[in-house]
This record gives structure tokens, C-alpha cells and sequence, in this order.
């Protein structure tokens, strides 16, 4: 009995100590965080720790009045922060309505809008139809492009509508072996590819220039559309002699030679395939190597937009006609290619 009393008596003794010592330890905790806060104004705060304080504050009574590194609202504000993260986060993970059209079908609604003329959201609906997209009509129209006008054509287009009632014509140069500069002027219609005209002067003017626009189309050859750039010498008496044959003149944007390709493309063929291997004497020289050059142009050479056929077509020969032949053209820089019987 007295044991059991001894034994009583010491662990109280025991519990008075520990608890003096926490006491002492406690103390000795809120003076190191006072000496902490009268160096760091602002204490920053971890992820962590803002989940701990935020758990602590829920769960523990009394919370506030254990806070010393940090304000009661603090703990408040990032309580709240933590509730909308977390709605925000679960509503994306529950998402309702209607699912997301793929990329790829919006491009394709904005590709068939921009490569059609007035195309709206039916018809574009109804071609997704076709090709097994099944859409609403609503949802067409939500992912289509907005445009203050309706689209134009390109102008690639107008010259493919336009390819048999068009024709073009341009200058160019060439230098001579005594250093002068002749202009070459160049009439050409594009469903052939066919250069109607040509001819070569020294000093041009509008009325010359006119006279050749006249020889290029007798009778009633002329074409409905004349493309042309914005070079001074198409003045009025040129415009006047156009605007008398019934043509529409077409005008290029300033400065923009791609508008006007195909002749375009047809010196550079003429420059590449003949002019860049000969040196032009004069006048009558340069009239000369054109002549042959556009004979073997219109009879012989093989053009990408004709389907590889010449401007002039050309009939198959079959390998029982006879051996195949190469006849010189433009000086031997060229050859025609045919069958002749043994």
C-alpha cells in the first residue's frame, strides 16, 4: 500500500514537471517569434503551409489566438481562395453541354467559306452532311469567319473564267552589241498561250503602241479583256483605240507583275530559251531570231498548261510512223522532234 502511494506521488510529481517545462519551452518559443517578426515584416508562406494553417483553423478551437506570425484574415483569405480553386477545378472535371467540335472540322468550315463565293452556313452545312459530319447549322455559323463584305474571287480565278476571251501584252528589253536598248512588245492570248504579236522598236510611243494592238487582232479576233500594268505609254490614244475594238481593258495593281502571269511567264521562256545565248546586233537582227523563236514556240515547244502539248497541237506518232528524227530549230539552239519513215 505504501509503495502504490510512492508510486502516485512521483508520477504527479512527474506531470507538474513536464508541464512546467512546456510551459518553459513555450515561452522561450514566443520570444525566439518575436525576435522572428522584428526582422521579417512580411513572412511568406508556402503552399503547405497555407493548407496546414487553413486545416488548423477548421478543425482546432481557439485558432486565433494562437496565430502570432500571421493575421487572422490572412488565414480567412486564403481559406476562400482555397474554396474557389477547388469549385474551379472540379467544374472542369464535370463538364456539360454540348462536346467540343474537332480542329479540324472548324478549319475546314472556314477553308469552304474563304474558297467560295457567298457560300453561308447552309450550304456549308450541307456539304458537311455529305461528307459524314454531322454538325448542327447553329454550330456552322458560330465557327464561321466573320467578314464586314462578302469574299471576292481571287484573281487567279478571274483569269481561269476569263482564260479564252483574255489576252495580255508587255514590253521588254534587250540590249544590243553596241549598248543600245530595243523594246519588244508582246501580244499574247491565254487559251493557247499563242503570241498573236510581236514587234521591236527603238523608241515607242503611244501611237505606235496602238497601231501594234490593232495588227494583233484584225478583223473580229479581238478578245474580250485586255490585261495589261500601268506603264505611262497606255495613255488616252491607246485607251481610245482599245475602247474601239470593243475590248475591256484590265488593269494590274501598281507595281505588281505577278497579276499579269502569263506573259510574264512567256519572256521569261523567251529570255531564258533564246536571247540569254545569242548577242542582238540591231533591229532587224532581234526581228529575225523572234521570228524563228516563236515558230519553234508555237509549233514545237511543249507547254505545262496545255497538258504537255504545244500552242499549235501536236499529233501523236506512234513508233510504227518510223525512227525519230531532230530537226534544228532557232539556230540549232533547239530541236523538234518527229517519226519519219525508213
Amino acid at each position: 500500500m505504501l509503495n502504490l502511494l510512492l508510486a502516485a506521488l512521483t508520477t504527479l510529481c512527474s506531470l507538474f514537471q513536464s508541464h512546467r517545462r512546456l510551459a518553459l519551452e513555450n515561452l522561450a518559443l514566443r520570444q525566439q517569434l518575436a525576435m522572428l517578426r522584428a526582422s521579417v515584416k512580411r513572412p511568406r508562406a508556402s503552399a503547405l503551409d497555407r493548407l496546414f494553417w487553413i486545416l488548423f483553423a477548421k478543425y482546432v478551437n481557439g485558432w486565433r489566438a494562437m496565430l502570432h506570425a500571421l493575421h487572422p484574415d490572412t488565414v480567412v483569405r486564403w481559406h476562400r481562395e482555397g474554396f474557389r480553386r477547388y469549385w474551379r477545378w472540379k467544374s472542369r472535371r464535370r463538364r456539360v453541354g454540348r462536346p467540343p467540335i474537332d480542329r479540324k472540322i472548324r478549319k475546314l468550315i472556314q477553308e469552304m467559306q474563304s474558297a467560295n463565293i457567298g457560300w453561308g452556313a447552309p450550304r456549308i452545312h450541307g456539304e458537311l452532311l455529305k461528307l459524314g459530319i454531322e454538325i448542327s447549322q447553329a454550330t456552322v455559323s458560330k465557327y464561321m469567319a466573320s467578314t464586314r463584305k462578302p469574299p471576292s474571287q481571287t484573281w487567279r480565278t478571274f483569269l481561269e473564267n476569263h482564260v479564252a476571251d483574255l489576252a495580255s501584252i508587255d514590253f521588254f528589253t534587250v540590249p544590243t552589241a553596241t549598248f543600245r536598248v530595243l523594246y519588244v512588245f508582246v501580244v499574247l492570248r491565254h487559251n493557247r498561250r499563242e503570241i498573236v504579236h510581236f514587234n521591236v522598236t527603238e523608241h515607242p510611243t503611244a501611237r505606235w503602241t496602238a497601231q501594234q494592238i490593232v495588227e494583233a487582232f484584225p478583223f473580229d479576233t479581238a478578245p474580250r479583256y485586255l490585261l495589261r500594268d500601268r506603264d505611262a505609254i497606255y495613255g488616252k490614244t491607246v485607251q481610245q483605240r482599245i475602247k474601239s475594238l470593243g475590248i475591256n481593258e484590265v488593269l494590274t495593281a501598281p507595281r505588281s507583275p505577278w497579276q499579269n502571269p502569263f506573259v510574264e511567264r512567256v519572256i521569261g521562256s523567251i529570255r531564258r530559251d533564246c536571247l540569254d545565248h545569242v548577242i542582238v546586233l540591231n533591229e532587224r537582227h532581234l526581228r529575225r531570231i523572234l521570228r524563228e523563236y516563236l515558230a519553234y514556240y508555237h509549233s514545237c515547244r511543249t507547254h505545262l498548261s496545255l497538258s504537255k502539248d504545244s500552242p499549235k497541237p501536236r499529233t501523236i506518232q506512234p513508233p510504227a510512223v518510223g525512227n525519230v528524227v531532230a530537226l534544228p530549230c532557232v539556230g540549232g539552239l533547239h530541236h523538234c522532234y518527229g517519226r519519219s519513215a525508213a
